[in-house]
């Protein structure tokens, strides 16, 4: 089991009698000064931890999230908060793809909470979440931006490994995505899997392997339409919510093609400033 150093926040009411497997929380705070962004506060403790690579050439904090219990099964618990201060710049993502395993019994959660403040910019940017047979997993991403703060999310979920023969049978997976900006929500989005069998209708994934989301918001995301969607396979789709608010949703036969896509598409939203994890 994770050892808390800390009992304060979410994990504060966890008890020994839970039992979970692995406990994690953390909190980073990005603040502007002069010209560049800083890091004025970090928290962390149990099996999250966060590192920070040095990257002369990025435009502000590079924040790499690392799961040292190597996955998420059932009674897991991890939590996640980042604050972007006034006109500063956060990028967020993660050491590797994530792993959902079999869960033996309860239900993994994540729960992550970004804010960004006026004229800030923040890119949450995981690498892949992968459903293993079994994983019984809990996902709540909540944002909450300025009117004129700016924001690319992306999130990929890869349906079992095709190499290995992997397929879905029983699963139970629950996502829920919030952004909120300047208090209204403007990007609602749910996802809830109870069985493989359900990746198989046409209407739905049509059999497919991966998937992945992506949601710009930026001045510019109309002028960059056209140019996103000369990247995008038969299986993809972008579109725009209002000006400046770029959807994109697309599926692939595995996390490979998936990448395929993607990679381009995360290059061309953050000028090539992907972060290095990304190409290991």
């Amino acid at each position: 089991m994770g050892v808390i150093s800390r009992q304060t926040g979410p994990l504060a009411g966890a008890t020994l009698a839970a039992q979970p497997r692995a406990l994690g929380e953390a909190q980073v705070v990005v603040g502007r000064v002069g010209a560049r962004s800083r890091l004025r506060d970090l928290r962390q403790s149990g099996a999250l931890k966060l590192v920070f690579p040095r990257r002369f050439d990025a435009p502000g904090v590079e924040v790499v999230s690392v799961n040292t219990a190597g996955g998420i099964t059932g009674g897991d618990r991890f939590f996640l908060t980042a604050d972007v201060g006034e006109g500063a710049d956060l990028t967020l993502t993660t050491q590797a793809a994530e792993r959902a395993y079999r869960a033996a019994q309860g239900v993994g959660q994540v729960n992550t909470r970004i804010n960004v403040a006026s004229g800030a910019v923040a890119r949450w940017l995981p690498q892949e979440t992968i459903l293993f047979d079994g994983a019984h997993l809990r996902r709540r991403l909540d944002i909450t931006m300025a009117p004129d703060a700016q924001l690319l999310l992306v999130e990929p979920l890869v349906f079992g490994r095709r190499a290995m023969g992997e397929t879905l049978h029983n699963v139970l997976f629950d996502d829920r995505i919030a952004v909120r900006r300047g208090g209204v929500p403007v990007y609602l989005d749910g996802t809830r899997l109870s069985s493989g069998h359900q990746l198989t209708r046409p209407a739905l994934a049509a059999g497919a392997g991966a998937a992945a989301q992506i949601l710009w918001i930026a001045p510019q995301a109309d002028m960059m339409l056209a140019a996103v969607r000369a990247h995008l396979p038969a299986t993809g789709g972008a579109s725009l919510l209002r000006p400046d608010m770029l959807v994109l949703r697309l599926l692939a036969e595995d996390s490979f093609a998936l990448r395929q896509s993607l990679l381009p598409i995360l290059d061309l939203l953050t000028d090539n400033q992907l972060p290095t994890s990304w190409r290991l």
